[in-house]
């Protein structure tokens, strides 16, 4: 069964001539060994050679659908080709070459002589691997390679194997692209041009097998380098993005680790934090005082913003928003902080101090002072990117949220600044001096918390007088009110009147508390009926 088989080129008489084609390279790198001529099939020399040789009367040919399949000379091993019956040459079978006019009987006893001419201006030659060579050699090499029945062999389903292949790695450097670093993705680049170089080799020396290893090497080196890229523009991109939302929230220590692991940001997660609700106190005042001068407002506002916002960025929090003149941030999310409790109490007591520092420019402007009240509590909050699929932000949620934000409100009514829940001085109790303030059970819970105020600047007088600060609410626990106003009027002038608006609210309370009938197993637990 005859497939196709490529023709003889015909000279003006009508006889085949052999045309060798070279490859694209100019190359000759295969030989036919069947061709046709005016219909009719004729062997290559190499096979009528061996046919000769042999003695067979014929040869035969055995043909698929896809072309030539294999050559065969009856009684000698079946030769393997291409679709187009070609066999690949091997060009590094090397023969010795004798003038005919030198050549003796020694030289061509027992061997098969290709004769051809060498003579310059007659003798044709072609462009081999080797280099130059004459027209008659690729006969040699053809001849010797089938004799020796070490021929090349290059399937034909060699092609879709190779573009298999180069899918398969193209695909599996996109996606290493995708979830590795750029070192593995480098790493596996180098490791799939060498094993695809050292593989293809590997089958050519042990099997004779033929593989194009270039193309799978440049799409390797091509669609790495450029899905790499893709990678980086987009990471470049989305710290682009990070450093916008984040770069006036945040201090340049988190900015840099949220660029550098982005899903910190991301992926939501529960996680224990510290929150502060900060609030400006005397904005009314403030407010009249600029008239209908909104820029100066304005700018003010912003000054005050940027005075409680340092301590916060200063110690790697992360503010969550500004609401009017209102703030919020926490500890402990995106980055890890151990000692979060202590390092929210201290950027507390700081932001107070930057607010003094702030009120020294704001006076010499002929302006009055502000203050700032702020509510800190520790507990569990859900944190991560929360908001519609257009507008979205960083934020935190959790009944510890709500608490705090109760807290804040409560400072005015207590008449201090901060107000701590009680898991943060739980946790900082030897860190700082705090004096309980209340059981309070802010609106929307039954259940009382023990709330407290901090105090820095300690003086040794404060000690002494927070004893009796605690007497105090152990006589209002047992119902003692009339002791626990006898406290209050001593310690008004203690902690240098810093606590004064307190004991004040506290004589009121205990007054109210007279006139109330309590059970004898009161807990002593006030619940707030405003937020």
């Amino acid at each position: 069964m005859l497939g196709p088989i490529p023709e003889l080129g015909q000279s003006a008489d009508g006889v085949g001539v052999l045309n060798i084609a070279p490859e694209r390279d100019g190359v000759v790198r295969r030989m036919p060994l069947i061709m046709t001529v005016a219909g009719e099939t004729y062997p290559a020399m190499a096979i009528e050679t061996i046919r000769v040789a042999t003695g067979a009367p014929s040869y035969q040919v055995k043909a698929g659908a896809t072309g030539v399949q294999a050559v065969r000379v009856p009684g000698y091993p079946t030769i393997t080709t291409d679709p187009y019956a070609r066999i690949w040459l091997r060009w590094n079978k090397q023969f010795p070459s004798v003038s005919i006019m030198e050549a003796t009987q020694e030289h061509v006893a027992g061997k098969i002589v290709v004769i051809g001419l060498t003579a310059e201006g007659i003798g044709s030659t072609i462009a081999a691997p080797t280099g130059t060579e004459y027209a008659h050699t690729p006969v040699a090499v053809s001849l010797q390679t089938i004799i020796n029945g070490d021929n090349i062999v290059r399937s034909d389903l060699a092609d879709t194997y190779e573009l298999v292949y180069l899918f398969a790695i193209g695909l599996l450097l996109i996606v290493a692209a995708r979830f590795f670093h750029y070192g593995v993705v480098a790493g596996l680049i180098i490791l799939i041009g060498v094993g695809t170089v050292y593989g293809s080799v590997h089958i050519y020396t042990t099997r004779l097998m033929l593989f194009d290893f270039s193309w799978p090497v440049i799409t390797t080196v091509l669609v790495g380098l450029h899905a790499v890229f893709n990678r980086f523009v987009s990471e470049y991109m989305q710290k682009q993005a990070i450093k916008k939302q984040f770069g006036g929230y945040a201090s340049p220590t988190v900015v840099k680790m949220l660029q550098e692991n982005p899903q910190l940001v991301k992926e939501g997660v529960k996680k224990e934090v510290s929150i502060c609700f900060s609030d400006l106190r005397g904005f009314t005042p403030l407010g009249e005082s600029f008239g209908d001068d909104v820029k100066g407002l304005t700018q003010v506002m912003n000054g005050y913003m940027d005075a409680i916002t340092k301590p916060v960025l200063d110690a790697d929090g992360m503010i969550i928003k500004y609401i009017g003149d209102a703030s919020m941030h926490i500890h402990n999310a995106p980055i890890d902080d151990e000692h979060h409790p202590r390092t929210a109490v201290q950027t507390g007591l700081n932001m107070l101090k930057a607010v003094d520092e702030f009120n020294k420019e704001l006076v010499a402007q002929g302006r009055p002072p502000v203050g700032m009240g702020a509510g800190i509590n520790t507990g569990l909050g859900y944190i991560g990117e929360m908001g519609s699929t257009e507008r979205h932000s960083y934020d935190v949620l959790g009944d510890a949220v709500s608490t705090t934000a109760r807290l804040e409100s409560q400072c005015k009514a207590y008449g201090v600044l901060l107000i701590i829940g009680p898991e943060t001085v739980r946790r900082t109790r030897d860190d700082f001096f705090y004096l309980k303030l209340d059981d309070l059970a802010v609106k929307g819970k039954t259940i009382g918390l023990d709330i407290y105020t901090v105090l820095d600047d300690v003086k040794p007088s404060y000690h002494k007088s927070k004893i009796l600060h605690d007497q105090m609410h152990q006589a209002y626990q047992n119902q003692k009110f009339d002791e626990a106003i006898w406290h209050c009027e001593r310690l008004i002038k203690h902690f240098d009147g810093r606590m004064s608006g307190y004991y004040t609210m506290w004589i009121e309370r205990c007054q109210f508390m007279k006139s109330q009938k309590l059970p004898k197993d009161w807990n002593g637990v006030f619940v707030a009926t405003t937020k």
